[in-house]
């Protein structure tokens, strides 16, 4: 599998609990400064198409196991979320394993949002209807 799909499919598995998140925090970890940057925008790019929010970032925080006074998590809950979600990509290589984790656990709120509101009776979304 590519690293593209690879990486779609660890952040859409892990958003819905298919796979475990220290596993694709692991799997995060692997990877080289510039895979995990990609990987990064990624997770945001998912979240702007979930239309996150802060109040998503707070629970994301609070879910991530990130302390709430490191970067990203302080970031994340200022809203608005997205605006946010750029300023956690700009910070250096030594953050980005706390801001994967932030961002996967705000995603995974946005996400299941949007699966039981928009996506509740049928979905044609390819990444909701993975198991």
């Amino acid at each position: 599998m590519s690293q593209v799909g690879t990486c779609e499919r660890v952040i859409n598995e892990a958003a819905q609990g298919i796979l475990g998140y220290d596993e694709s925090v692991d799997w995060f970890s692997s990877l080289e400064p510039m895979e995990q940057r990609a990987v990064l925008q990624e997770v945001v790019r998912y979240s702007m198409q979930a239309h996150a929010t802060a109040e998503d970032g707070r629970q994301g925080v609070t879910r991530s196991g990130v302390k709430p006074t490191m970067a990203p998590a302080v970031l994340i809950v200022r809203g608005p979320a997205l605006e946010q979600m750029g300023k956690i990509l700009n910070l250096p290589p030594r953050e980005y394993v706390h801001s994967f984790r932030v961002l996967l656990s705000t995603f995974t709120v946005a996400d299941t949002r949007r699966r039981e509101t928009e996506c509740r009776e049928s979905c044609s979304h390819a990444w909701h209807n993975l198991s």
